[in-house]
């Protein structure tokens, strides 16, 4: 090869100032193989680096579920893979964890991750899959309960800072807010379809919003002039709806009532409590007599649904008597991962099958 045919070097991109603003320009915590030590630093200044994902509460999910050698475990929620990189070391030898996501972006680069790490076929399985398919999943291959559950619910950091997927208005992107962007309408298509009386019931129901009827009536007539395709266009006409009708919120509580609005669009586009609740329902049948399960909640309208399943199922006898009514993350957790402060663990324990025949 000439010296006129061979490539030319390839700078990085650069961006302005000290530190990068844009998630495509955060290379270096995009590619924590290569740059552990900006991770470390990231991770020291109580963040989360780009791309990643940190576990919450996993001691405390650990000391109930009690992974031991030759259970079979399921994570529900597979996302980074962070619970189940510290799950899968305890089910060795003999034992097996299902991983499951509807994320298929997601998916396929934490199922290369996770292998990576050593973690073959014949103790980690995955498969594309919301956690409502668990009972579907479980047939297909011939298992008839799992020893221990787990279930991480809501929205992961890979996806809320990734700009195009469009879960957070921190940077501009496309109004998508799909966990599974290969089915259903973005976001965008929803407002666009919504009138003021519907998008007002969403916003109660999934977000309780207590400025639910000003923002309804604000985002529709702003839709029918031009309609909402980004992340920033809808946070500005929240933030516009709230000065317009005279509330005097400081920043931060503006940026609550803006995320509030997009968990509440997340969990419509998704149909996310309908999928709960059949995997709520179906659940004590997925468990081995004495089985375990514990679920991670982050708002109340998770949390009102895993409660009310939980205390029914222990009711029917099909669960053993709760021991907790939920358990909150450590102050030091909270302190070093401020992600984890709206977190709720519910935990549960199907009945022994000699606890069952004599009741």
């Amino acid at each position: 090869m000439s010296p006129e045919e061979a490539p030319k070097h390839q700078r990085r991109p650069r961006y302005r100032g000290t530190h990068p603003r844009r998630f495509e320009e955060k290379y270096k915590e995009l590619n924590p193989a290569l740059h552990a030590e900006t991770v470390q630093k990231v991770i020291a200044s109580g963040k989360t680096p780009a791309g990643a994902h940190r576990p919450i509460m996993v001691r405390e999910i650990i000391e109930f579920l009690a992974p031991q050698a030759g259970d079979l475990a399921v994570d529900c929620t597979l996302g980074y893979g962070g619970h189940t990189a510290e799950i899968l070391p305890l089910l060795r030898p003999g034992g097996r964890l299902l991983g499951l996501d509807a994320d298929p972006i997601e998916l396929a680069r934490t199922t290369e991750r996770l292998r990576a790490r050593g973690f073959g076929e014949d103790v980690l399985g995955v498969c594309h899959s919301n956690f409502a398919g668990l009972p579907k999943v479980l047939a297909g291959q011939n298992i008839a309960g799992a020893d221990l559950i787990l279930a991480d619910l809501g929205c992961s950091s890979m996806q809320l800072d990734n700009p195009a997927r469009g879960f957070s208005f921190k940077s501009d992107g496309p109004l998508d807010l799909r966990m599974n962007p290969q089915r259903g309408a973005p976001a965008s298509a929803l407002l666009a379809r919504l009138d003021a009386p519907r998008l007002q019931a969403i916003l109660e129901a999934n977000a309780d919003e207590p400025h639910a009827g000003e923002l309804a009536r604000a985002i529709v007539a702003a839709q029918r002039r031009k309609p909402i395709v980004t992340t920033l266009h809808l946070a500005d006409l929240v933030r516009a709806a709230l000065w317009q009708a005279g509330h005097a919120l400081d920043r931060d509580a503006v940026a609550a009532v803006a995320r509030r609005v997009f968990q509440a669009l997340r969990i419509e586009v998704n149909d996310e409590f309908s999928a709960l609740e059949t995997f709520l329902r179906f659940l004590p049948h997925c468990l081995e007599p004495g089985g375990r399960v514990a679920v991670l909640t982050f708002h109340s309208g998770e949390d009102r649904r895993v409660k009310q399943a939980f205390e029914a199922a222990a009711a029917a006898g099909q669960f053993a008597p709760l021991e907790h009514d939920f358990l909150r993350p450590s102050s030091e957790e909270i302190y070093a991962n401020p992600r984890a402060s709206s977190a709720k663990l519910r935990v549960a324990r199907r009945r022994a099958q000699i606890e069952q025949e004599t009741t």
